[in-house]
């Protein structure tokens, strides 16, 4: 028989078929987490160390939970060499215990995961025991498995909208192979088959719309526009709505404009509006251009920026004066150097007398500003125009702020990754190469590791040649040895992956910091249950819930962090519209740490919702002090970053804060 077929059946299966026979009423199959108890603290220290050979001991313990967490250990060491051991678990007479070691082998990635978990829908289960099983491992199948799977996982047809735990294994093992590059027109059927049906549960839609919404080079038809657009227009949760703008602006269809510019007017929730924004940059300029114009002076200013990113990634260099004007317009700093930098990036060559005034101004508003994130956006707006390199330069490179130094060295890179930059700089071309070089060699002599990182990935440029001009990597082997482990891991793995490029040797793995701070567990036994965590901003109270059963070592630094006071006087340095906010660095900027790292807690929780709150990392286990807050549903950040929190009061501050907006405090209540 074809092997489709076969995995198709054996897939389709789960609806009725588990993996093995239903728990015997007499073997403990019942998991209770104990944060305080001693097997869970040694096992979660076991799991910090990463001391494999100590966390196998605990599969074949007698106590079930136990086995659980052992097992969800791998799933932040996510190391495939344990496959063959998780695959006994996958027979366990505890459901929950089974879609650990399921989410364990998912989260290795190994293609050797894929078979090991087909093979646990073997033995036939009429009970329902196992869903939770399943449903793991039909999300983990599509972060290991292979095409043939993913048609099989695609055409699956019995699951009915009151298989929950089903249809949710497959949405989310469908997405899960989106986000590694593979969609197949089956896939993206089913997925707006779930979307776009109100029978079937709500986070199963939710799921499903966030594939229509990530999934990259997917075709949606116009005929799916009827139902997506009844959706838009009707769903109650803006979950669904804000993901479906997007699907629908992928057909690319004039109905699906027509729906988008009707929804825009009558939606109240923002994140759906700029959703609807992002969508219509699929369709002609001319006729979306009303709604942008409009949104800039919206009192939502996340609205107002995404209506700013519209004209940064459509505008008409026809408009570049009419951006130039709204930049003047008493609208929030943001707004007005973002226009600024639309009309930098969109005025033709030829207008050099409103080149010279633009970026005239422009120098002023630097030297005006009072904010450095102020100072950063008008530099990042000078960057537009190649030919402001030296200035950026002068007048960032030695600034006292941090955040100011690393938003020179962005828009210097800016400058050097241009795609036209030889036609741009035309015969001058090569001496602006030549100090362009120089500036990233100086970056390298100065220390600061953002400098550095960012200067490392400007270098590696192909079509610049740098390395040409080089007779020595001198200066990069020195910078590479003066950086401070583990707190610079970041700028260490960006340097050795560029002397790597000039080497011609293959791209390096990034270095993993070994253990080096261990979970102090008397921060956790401070914390009474239900007892909240407050972020005191500006703006007002943001509430949290911790959630130490999942991310025991984190929630135990964040505590001792707090304790510390550490978190006084941070900023939010980074806000993406209808995304995230981050803060809590050590510079404002996203770069440095102190002078150790945590480790990733990967768990089996999703970005389903807004408010959760996750560490901010550069690759596993290199987590310390910076912490992000979800606007909307993130699936795509699932299983890759550490989930330690969720807002449970103040939500409507989140969506308020703003970039460069203080942390006046953290207090435990």
């Amino acid at each position: 028989m074809n092997w489709k077929i076969v995995l198709s059946i054996v897939i389709s299966g789960l609806l009725l078929y588990g993996s093995c026979v239903p728990p015997s009423n007499e073997v403990p199959t019942d998991i209770s987490i104990d944060i305080e108890g001693p097997v869970f603290q040694k096992i979660h220290n076991f799991q910090d160390r990463q001391l494999r050979d100590s966390l196998y001991f605990y599969f074949h313990h007698n106590d079930p939970t136990h086995r659980y967490l052992a097992a969800m250990a791998f799933g932040s060491i996510r190391d495939s060499t344990a496959n063959d051991s998780l695959a006994l678990l996958l027979g366990d007479p505890a459901d929950e215990v089974r879609a650990a070691a399921a989410f364990a082998i998912g989260q290795a990635g190994a293609v050797s995961g894929e078979s090991i978990l087909l093979r646990a829908f073997s033995r036939e289960d009429t009970s329902g025991a196992y869903w939770l099983a399943n449903r793991a491992i039909l999300e983990a199948i599509g972060k290991c498995g292979g095409e043939e799977s993913l048609l099989a996982l695609s055409t699956i047809t019995t699951y009915q909208p009151k298989d929950t735990l089903l249809v949710e294994g497959q949405a989310l093992g469908i997405y899960r192979y989106a986000l590694r590059g593979f969609t197949l027109p089956e896939g993206t059927a089913r997925m707006l088959d779930i979307a776009t049906d109100g029978s079937y549960p709500v986070n199963c839609r939710v799921i499903a719309a966030n594939y229509l919404f990530r999934a990259q080079n997917i075709q949606i038809d116009s005929a799916a526009v009827p139902a997506l657009a009844e959706v838009v227009n009707t769903e109650p949760d803006a979950r669904i709505r804000m993901a479906l703008v997007v699907a629908l602006g992928k057909t690319r269809s004039q109905p699906a404009k027509r729906v988008l510019l009707e929804a825009f007017e009558k939606e109240q929730d923002y994140r759906v509006q700029c959703n609807i924004l992002r969508a219509l940059g699929n369709f002609d300029y001319e006729s979306v251009k009303p709604i942008a114009l409009t949104a800039l002076k919206a009192n939502n200013i996340n609205l107002a920026n995404r209506a700013v990113q519209f004209f940064l990634e459509n505008g008409d260099s026809r408009d570049a004066t009419l951006y130039w004007q709204a930049a003047k317009d008493p609208l929030p700093w943001q707004i007005q150097l973002g226009m600024y930098q639309a009309a930098n990036r969109h005025l033709p060559a030829y207008f050099v007398d409103y080149r010279d005034a633009i970026n005239s101004e422009l120098r002023q508003r630097f030297r005006t500003a009072n904010s450095p994130f102020e100072k950063t956006a008008a530099l990042t707006a000078l960057s537009e125009f190649g030919w402001n390199y030296r200035h950026i330069y002068r007048e960032g490179f030695r600034a006292e702020t941090p955040a100011i130094r690393t938003a020179t060295m962005e828009a210097l890179a800016a400058i050097s990754n241009r795609t036209d930059f030889r036609a741009f700089f035309g015969e001058g071309y090569r001496q602006v190469r030549r100090e362009l070089l120089g500036m990233f060699l100086e970056a390298m002599q100065t220390g600061d590791p953002a400098m550095i990182a960012i200067a490392a990935g400007a270098l590696r440029n192909p079509n610049l040649n740098y390395q040409t001009y080089l007779e020595s990597y001198g200066l990069l082997d020195t910078a590479l040895t003066r950086l401070e482990l583990p707190k610079e891991i970041e700028t260490y793995n960006e340097l050795r992956k560029t002397l790597a490029f000039f080497k011609e040797e293959p791209e390096p793995q990034p270095i993993t910091p070994e253990f080096n701070h261990p979970i102090d567990w008397s921060m956790i036994s401070r914390i009474a249950n239900g007892q909240a965590v407050v972020i005191k901003t500006p703006r007002g109270n943001i509430e949290l819930e911790l959630l130490p059963e999942a991310a025991p070592g984190t929630v135990a630094n964040f505590i001792a962090l707090i304790r510390q006071g550490f978190y006084t006087g941070k900023v939010f340095h980074r806000v993406v519209p209808n995304f995230v906010i981050q803060g809590g660095g050590m510079r404002g900027d996203g770069y440095g740490s102190l002078d150790y790292t945590i480790r990733s807690e990967l768990s089996r929780l999703h970005f389903l919702e807004e408010g959760y709150v996750g560490m901010a990392s550069s690759g596993n286990h290199t987590e310390c002090t910076q912490f992000f807050i979800t606007h909307a549903p993130a699936l795509h950040l699932d299983g890759n970053y550490t989930i330690f929190a969720r807002v449970s009061n103040g939500m409507d501050i989140v969506h308020q804060i703003q970039i460069g907006d203080k942390i006046e405090e953290i207090v435990i209540q």
